[in-house]
């Protein structure tokens, strides 16, 4: 689950690490209302999206009298915007945060993550921070720093010492640098994250370390243990297809290709979709129904793919383990004469009772072909979108 600045900012703020003033607002008075609680001369109106890059496109603009803070809320609340991160989706700006002005003497960039390889929490420095960051890591990998955390240890004061002089920082600065990052450690590993990112973390003209922009990505998978983060969920900035498959817990992710895909288990949806590329195709979502691929998951998983207009043929690989393929083949059947598809369906059985179920689709009286295996159906199913 991702999480608006402000959200993260907050949690930053509870866990101890020192963040500029700021307030979120959802109409131009309320901005206005927002700066004139924040000291000082100058304010920044940011957008509030699931997305970072919003400086290059028109998201963040410094304002310096209360006049330009009700012009920059006003144009951006009510709008959507898309970002170099966003795919070109269009999300919905529903409000804006406004934070202090601040004189930038320099941009670092730090995040945690879990690194797979190292299998450890790990975090990642640069002392060339700001928008242009994937800039520099291809273009300058040696800038990069990585802290390997050992997972019995934890993470240690000397630690973050060493980064703090690896990025040039002073002894002052490393020790503020040391009490964010012992923050960020505490904050990654109680609320179960899988992702933090300051960028910039900005070294001020007074000489200290500031956490102007903040993101967190949350593990979906602890939610249950987090109320409170799941509280601050905004599905406005989600895809609506991939919310209503939450609501019916299947694992949905839209794509841009033609041909549906719906397959029992993520390891082979993958597959699925490796093998329409290998033969032409492009597939329009993940989609995986889990080990009970029941007539009601069945049902509804036909129904998400075909909210997409763009869809032209379906391929259903489904392996009958946990359920017999016959059963599948009935839950098949029953679903797409309840949602009257429209489009070829290509549906590949393997299995317990497989050829119980490929006899039930061939008389079933359905546009429905069975396929031998998983490259058959493959071929036939790219074939069918394309006639």
């Amino acid at each position: 689950m991702n999480f608006h600045e402000y959200q993260a900012k907050q949690l930053f703020a509870d866990y101890g690490i020192a963040v500029p003033k700021g307030i979120v607002a959802r109409t131009a008075d309320e901005a206005v209302a927002a700066a004139k609680q924040i000291p000082g001369e100058m304010w920044v109106v940011k957008a509030q999206i699931h997305a970072g890059g919003r400086g290059k496109a028109g998201g963040v603009k410094l304002a310096r009298s209360f006049d330009d803070v009700k012009k920059y809320a006003d144009a951006m609340l009510g709008t959507k915007m898309a970002t170099y991160q966003t795919a070109g989706v269009e999300l919905p700006i529903d409000s804006v945060l406004v934070c202090e002005g601040t004189d930038i003497a320099a941009e670092m960039y730090l995040s945690v993550l879990v690194d797979r390889a190292s299998k450890t929490i790990t975090f990642i420095a640069c002392a060339e921070g700001g928008m242009d960051i994937e800039e520099v890591a291809r273009t300058n990998p040696s800038a990069i720093k990585t802290v390997h955390v050992d997972y019995v240890q934890g993470l240690q004061a000397y630690q973050c010492r060493q980064l703090g002089f690896d990025l040039g920082l002073n002894a002052k600065q490393v020790g503020q640098l040391s009490k964010i990052m012992l923050g960020l450690y505490k904050l990654f590993n109680e609320k179960d994250l899988a992702l933090v990112e300051l960028n910039p973390l900005a070294i001020l003209t007074n000489g200290d370390l500031a956490v102007l922009d903040g993101k967190i990505n949350s593990d979906d998978n602890a939610t249950f243990r987090h109320p409170e983060l799941a509280a601050m969920r905004d599905i406005r900035q989600e895809d609506e297809t991939e919310v209503l498959a939450s609501q019916h817990d299947l694992n949905y992710v839209t794509m841009d290709g033609d041909i549906g895909c719906m397959v029992n288990g993520a390891g082979l949806a993958m597959a699925t979709m490796d093998v329409i590329s290998l033969n032409g195709g492009s597939p329009a979502n993940f989609l995986d129904v889990g080990g009970g691929a029941t007539k009601e998951r069945v049902t509804e998983a036909f129904k998400l793919i075909l909210s997409s207009d763009k869809v032209k043929a379906i391929f259903v690989n489904i392996f009958g383990g946990i359920v017999r393929c016959d059963m599948i083949a009935e839950g098949i059947i029953a679903a797409v004469k309840e949602v009257d598809v429209k489009v070829p369906v290509v549906v590949r059985l393997e299995g317990t009772n497989v050829e119980k179920g490929k006899e039930l689709l061939r008389s079933s009286g359905l546009a429905i072909t069975a396929a031998d295996d998983i490259n058959d159906g493959a071929q036939k199913v790219v074939a069918a979108a394309r006639a």
